[in-house]
């Protein structure tokens, strides 16, 4: 009777399609589970070698092949098993260090003292003119700036940083553990100066060490035409100190459209309504349109319909960084009279008769509601 092969996914706990990074993830949480070091348990070293077994027959091109097909390389006199080198599959001992101790177990230098300032964000709002043609603003802007009495250094004047007693300048701890392999060696960051190997003993008393002090100042910042809502300036190096007096991150400038009471904006269009009489819509008129910049008659040709739309060719919105512009669309709608006297109904109905429309709909003529009835394509 022939063996049931064994099922290494199942032992590592890993799906059939797993990433090599998946299966060597979860080895190492078994191996942290059960090395002999960590548990000395019988049956969690019977378990140990079991799990090593499926980690070295999965990570092997061949060997996972011959179990996907349903066999068992193992079994089958394919080289390796449990008896062969339990760390096969790993990069070196770095790995191995980093599947039982974890990543402190390689050092990883001194810090640095001086380290990259953090990007600032201000909003500002304008209004629409300033939007479309730009303007130069001056902003208060309050951020961390480098202090002025120890030059960004932290000590105090006449005094520098000194080398740590407690990792001799190394910024590292080292100690040593016992593992399967003898004795390793692990380094931690030093906690006396946050592993930057330097202590500072005379602490500047405008910053306290920090190398940075926050202060309000003055920037000017040019705003482009035809910049949109929502859109941000980015000002390189005006952002915040970084600690120790490093390099300072960016500052960008939001930008926030303040409602025009006339215009509506989309994109570099204009648009604006336009409400006139029946009367004026009937025989036709001229207006007179403030735009942005100018001045512009309105031609209403006589019989204009409410939701006409009239396009001005380039009296919108310069668009952002070219010398093109916008359209401007004037939307016009018609206002009926709500209430009318005696004698302007009248002089209405007196209207209807001369162009022969039965607005009661009761007369040999067609109707109002016929009318509509045609204009709708009705029977």
């Amino acid at each position: 009777m022939a063996d049931i092969p064994r099922d290494y996914y199942a032992i590592l706990g890993v799906r059939r399609d797993a990433t090599g990074e998946e299966i060597k993830r979860a080895y190492r949480k078994l191996a942290r589970e059960l090395h002999p070091d960590v548990n000395p348990d019988a049956k969690a070293q019977e378990r140990f070698k079991e799990v090593t077994a499926a980690y070295e027959v999965l990570t092997d091109p061949e060997k996972r092949r011959i179990v996907d097909l349903g066999g068992d390389p193992l079994s089958q006199g394919v080289p390796g098993g449990a008896g062969s080198n339990p760390f096969a599959g790993f990069g070196g001992f770095g790995d191995v260090f980093e599947a039982f101790f974890g990543s402190a177990a390689s050092g990883r230098g001194r810090r640095s003292r001086v380290r990259p300032g953090s990007d600032a964000l201000l909003q500002i709002d304008l209004t629409l003119p300033e939007m479309a043609f730009g303007v130069r603003r001056e902003l208060a802007v309050d951020t961390a700036i480098v202090c002025g009495t120890c030059s960004g250094n932290g000590c105090a004047p006449g005094t520098s940083p000194q080398t740590c007693p407690s990792c001799g300048g190394t910024g590292e701890i080292q100690s040593v553990q016992r593992s399967l392999l003898g004795q390793v060696m692990t380094s931690r960051p030093c906690v006396a100066c946050a592993g930057t190997g330097q202590q500072i003993t005379s602490p500047c008393r405008t910053c306290g060490s920090e190398g940075r002090v926050r202060a309000r100042r003055t920037i000017s910042v040019d705003v482009p035409a035809g910049i949109e809502d929502g859109m941000r300036i980015r000002l390189t190096g005006q952002g915040e100190v970084g600690p120790g007096g490093g390099p300072a991150g960016d500052l960008y400038v939001e930008v926030r459209e303040l409602p025009h009471e006339t215009f509506t904006r989309d994109g570099a269009d204009l648009h604006c309504n336009v409400t006139l009489p029946m009367t004026a819509a009937a025989l036709g008129t001229t207006l007179v349109l403030q735009t942005l910049d100018s001045e512009e008659k309105i031609e209403i040709r006589p019989g204009t319909q409410s939701g006409s739309v009239l396009n001005f060719r380039s009296k919108g919105v310069p668009r952002l960084r070219s010398s093109a512009r916008g359209d401007l669309f004037v939307h016009v709608q018609v206002r009926t009279p709500t209430r009318l006297d005696d004698a302007q109904e009248q002089l209405l109905r007196d209207l209807a008769n001369l162009r022969n429309e039965d607005v009661s709909g009761n007369g040999s003529r067609p109707g109002l509601f016929s009318k509509m009835r045609d204009a709708f394509g009705g029977r």
